[in-house]
């Protein structure tokens, strides 16, 4: 039941980071793409850095939109299946979300010059929107014998001193004290002396252990990109491509927490038997990137590829909800559900820069039986930035992501044979983790399958990807040493539809 009371709490509420309280895991979210695109693409693992010939191939290699032969269109639609089982002190719990998304539109021009002394008679001109879908729901619950949640709000106040936590409204204070402004004001602790410059506290929470802890985190939203491509190739035998994308966040994060003790009360002065504590982030902002790409063909059945992608440079605003609702005994209100919710927060916008990336890729191609091919991607996570670099939050960041982010490496391998208007495909991916320490977040190895009917004119791809991924997480960001261990496992599902014109 409890479980269902913490959903229903974060659907109508809150989620817990914020521009202030900003961590690694904010930029990796926009750092590291989940595989997505047309049917035939994610077929074959993404394996398209040489391949080309399919608008989500432009995304690896823009040079790839040179062999399509004609004006081509692709619409896509994906459902995405995540399924996460928490382990949290030897309690083991599963969450599942399924999010239905239209993730793939687009369109390439093919002009050709006949003109047989034109070296360079062939060029395209492609326009591709790709919706990265964040939907993920993930539940965790055990019993902590060691600590509360109320020690979150107790690290932000040591120092406070208490008329900064009496004086002022919640909008007035920075991050800090905004949590210690939760916390007291739900008798979570209460001052050593009760002077109004006393700046030590003290917990109101029963010590011993046997906290029986949830944790609910529920995400909604996506990042997406739209691209306008163009390519030519000189002689037939080497082409160049170069992608300028734009791109958008919008992204609902709600984080909720509950706690319950039954542990003996004090004899004395306040006691909080139950905590729960709710945040809803909300970001929004757009980015941009660009891409260079080259392919040849030393033969017409081989293709070596070069890719370049930028960092994406995004510029977002976060917009922050928080409460608090405490069971509490003896307190000197006499209130036994003290609360306290408080109106959006929205902070002063800022910058993500995402690291480049380089793509190799090779593949031979069997006339028009079908085709086999390889990328291998690298990107410097440790070069990931949060901005302004000269702000003390984000300068204290950036050197930890530099420290424990490290250079990833990327593989990606697939196939495809053509049995007359059928196209039978797989594919296989292997992502390593952008930390130095994987426990962290792991590596990532997937598997994809799929097939396509062509009618002449048009054609339909089915695809199916599985892939999974080992992480901690923590119920919150300071005030507890064990992490939940988190087995993420995607299931999806794509058809695309494309049609010559």
């Amino acid at each position: 039941m409890k479980r269902y009371l913490l959903l229903f709490f974060a659907g109508i509420s809150f989620s817990v980071i914020k521009a202030q309280e900003t961590t690694t895991e904010d930029a990796l979210r926009l750092a590291v793409n989940r595989l997505t695109g047309t049917a035939r693409f994610v077929s074959m693992s993404g394996a398209f850095g040489s391949v080309g010939g399919d608008l989500s191939a432009i995304n690896i290699n823009p040079a790839g939109s040179i062999f399509f032969n004609n004006n081509y269109g692709t619409i896509t639609a994906s459902n995405y299946n995540t399924k996460n089982n928490a382990s949290y002190f030897g309690t083991n719990t599963t969450d599942n979300k399924n999010t239905l998304d239209v993730n793939q539109l687009g369109a390439v021009f093919v002009f050709i010059d006949n003109n047989y002394n034109n070296d360079w008679k062939k060029f395209s001109l492609a326009i591709n929107y790709e919706n990265n879908n964040l939907g993920n729901s993930i539940y965790a619950a055990g019993t902590n014998p060691y600590n509360s949640i109320g020690n979150y709000f107790l690290n932000f106040a040591q120092g406070i001193p208490l008329n900064v936590l009496t004086d002022n409204n919640f909008d007035q204070l920075s991050f800090n004290e905004q949590q210690a402004f939760l916390g007291y004001n739900t008798y979570i602790f209460d001052s050593q002396t009760g002077n109004s410059n006393d700046t030590q506290y003290y917990t109101n929470i029963p010590l011993g252990g046997n906290y029986s802890q949830q944790n609910l985190v529920y995400t909604t939203g996506y990042n997406g990109k739209l691209t306008g491509n163009f390519s030519t190739s000189y002689k037939d035998k080497i082409s160049f491509g170069i992608n300028l994308n734009a791109h958008f966040v919008d992204i609902n994060k709600s984080f909720t927490v509950f706690e319950r003790n039954s542990n003996p009360p004090y004899q004395t002065g306040s006691t909080i038997s139950e905590i729960l504590f709710e945040n809803q982030l909300y970001t929004t902002g757009n980015g941009f990137s660009f891409n260079l790409g080259t392919i040849f063909k030393p033969i017409e059945s081989v293709r070596i590829g070069v890719a370049y992608e930028s960092p994406t440079w995004y510029n977002l605003t976060d917009e922050l909800t928080q409460g608090v609702a405490t069971t509490s005994i003896n307190n000197p209100d006499n209130n036994s559900s003290p609360n306290s919710y408080q109106y959006p927060v929205v902070f002063l916008p800022y910058t993500v820069q995402t690291p480049g990336k380089w793509t190799g890729s090779f593949a031979y191609i069997f006339g028009k039986k079908g085709l086999i091919s390889a990328d291998i991607s690298t990107k410097d996570y440790s070069n990931t930035q949060f901005r302004p670099t000269n702000d003390i939050l984000y300068s204290s960041l950036n050197n930890s992501m530099s420290n424990e982010l490290k250079n990833a490496i990327e593989y990606r391998i697939g196939g495809e044979y053509k049995l007359k208007q059928f196209s039978l495909r797989a594919g296989y991916h292997f992502e390593e983790s952008p930390y130095k320490v994987d426990q962290t977040f792991g590596d990532l190895e997937g598997y994809t399958g799929g097939l396509g009917y062509n009618f002449g004119e048009s054609r339909i791809d089915l695809a199916y990807s599985y892939d999974y991924r080992k992480m901690n997480q923590a119920f919150l960001s300071s005030g507890m040493t064990v992490l939940s261990r988190i087995s993420r496992y995607n299931n999806n599902v794509t058809i695309s539809y494309s049609i010559n014109f």
